[in-house]
């Protein structure tokens, strides 16, 4: 390092060697090394500033990757036409015990059959066109879970009210493509309660303010035959 900086010094002639004569024309070794760790200096200091400019967002291609990601979770959170329905889950026994259109008789078979469970289905569905889910409750039998009572409640501010009933047994209701179709078994005097004769199966369309009958049909339920050997046909 000590001759790098001798000769550096423009002199022309080394320190201990006095008839040596001028230098050659051009740089020197020594001026040359200067000269490439300069360039090298420059070149990283250059490299540093590029660098620190893309990664404080300048005109880079990395200006546009934020932008694209948060219209992508924008795109993400925004709600379906689907999910602007509410389904909240009521207590249907509650709401069954305390609706005044439901019959005494009902009300007390509505009891635990084992432990905590109740003979009860209660489905969600829309069949009166607003918002909030309307709730079908059936209550059944504990025995042989035959229907007793079938209920129709909707959400009318911040409440339900029973819009529709029917308690002749044996009966069922369902929500079916946006209508209440409600099943009603038919038995014959010597039917048991396991092999009803048919049904009657009628559905219903909410009109504004009820539900009325759009259209209804019956069902005979074929005879099983015996528990015989089956015939065989002659050869």
């Amino acid at each position: 390092m000590r001759g790098l900086g001798t000769r550096a010094s423009g002199t022309g002639h080394t320190d201990g060697d006095p008839d040596s004569g001028p230098l050659p024309p051009g740089p020197t070794p020594a001026r040359g090394t200067l000269q490439a760790a300069i360039t090298a200096v420059a070149v990283l200091a250059a490299l540093a500033l590029f660098v620190s400019a893309c990664g404080t967002g300048g005109t880079g291609a990395r200006d546009e990757g934020p932008a694209h990601a948060d219209s992508v979770a924008s795109a993400a959170v925004s709600p379906s036409p689907s999910a602007s329905r509410t389904a909240q889950q009521v207590d249907a026994v509650r709401l069954v015990r305390a609706d005044p259109a439901v019959s005494a008789e009902v009300k007390r078979e509505l009891k635990p059959c084992v432990a905590d469970e109740y003979p009860i289905d209660v489905s969600y569905g829309d069949l009166t066109g607003q918002s909030a889910d309307d709730v079908v409750v059936n209550v059944l039998t504990c025995g042989d879970a035959v229907g007793i009572g079938s209920y129709v409640y909707r959400e009318q501010d911040g409440s339900y009210q029973n819009v529709f009933k029917a308690e002749e047994p044996p009966v069922y209701a369902e929500i079916d493509r946006g209508d209440l179709v409600v099943t009603k078994q038919v038995y014959g005097k010597s039917d048991p309660v396991s092999a009803p004769s048919g049904e009657n199966v009628i559905t219903y369309r909410w009109s504004g303010t009820r539900f009325i009958q759009a259209y209804s049909m019956h069902n005979d339920y074929g005879k099983t035959a015996g528990n015989g050997p089956t015939p065989v046909p002659d050869s």
